[in-house]
């Protein structure tokens, strides 16, 4: 598939900054704080949810100041698109959950069909208890489930297509230092 890197480049110089740097590193060092004081003693198992919850996880478990089994799944929705379909696992856990605190680090709760799934993956093969941390929590009434909510939210936004910090657009702007939304979307 052919990129159009200029069309790239010109969703970035036009988007919107609606949080900087500074202020995602604040609510990442929040979001540590508090699972701290949750998880510290309860040996947990960490996943990091590929790929958007990478940079994200990344910068949040060095933060964690308790032993924890860090790993990582890939369910997506999105393959690179802007809008979702059906949720396809790309890795599911290769460790056993049975009895085990389980955390669930991704970047956004959208919809939250992904992050839905994966809970319940979770509960089904066996987890204790399965928290969920997000770096952002998108305002709108299109939950999958009323009743969903992460457990840690490091910042909420409105109901925009945005990126940065792990979030993509088309698959770029992953790498972007702030949080971005789409002029338009």
């Amino acid at each position: 598939m052919s990129v159009d890197l200029a069309h790239i480049r010109q969703v970035m110089a036009e988007a919107d900054c609606l949080y900087t740097e500074a202020e995602v590193e604040a609510a990442i060092d929040r979001v540590a704080v508090a699972i701290n004081a949750d998880l510290a003693e309860r040996n947990p198992i960490v996943f990091c949810v590929m790929n958007g919850g990478l940079i994200f996880a990344g910068k949040l478990v060095t933060k964690l100041g308790f032993p924890l089994e860090l790993s990582y799944l890939h369910a997506t929705r999105y393959r690179n698109e802007t809008q979702g379909g059906d949720l396809f696992w790309k890795a599911k856990p290769e460790i056993s959950l049975i009895d085990r605190d389980v955390l669930i680090i991704d970047d956004i709760l959208d919809e939250g069909h992904t992050l839905s799934a994966i809970v319940d993956f979770c509960h089904q093969a066996g987890a204790r208890a399965v928290l969920t941390a997000v770096l952002i929590d998108k305002d709108h009434q299109r939950k999958a489930r009323p009743d969903l909510k992460a457990d840690y939210v490091g910042l909420g936004c409105s109901d925009r297509y945005i990126f940065g910090y792990g979030m993509d657009y088309k698959g770029y702007w992953r790498n972007a230092a702030g949080i971005y939304a789409v002029k338009g979307l």
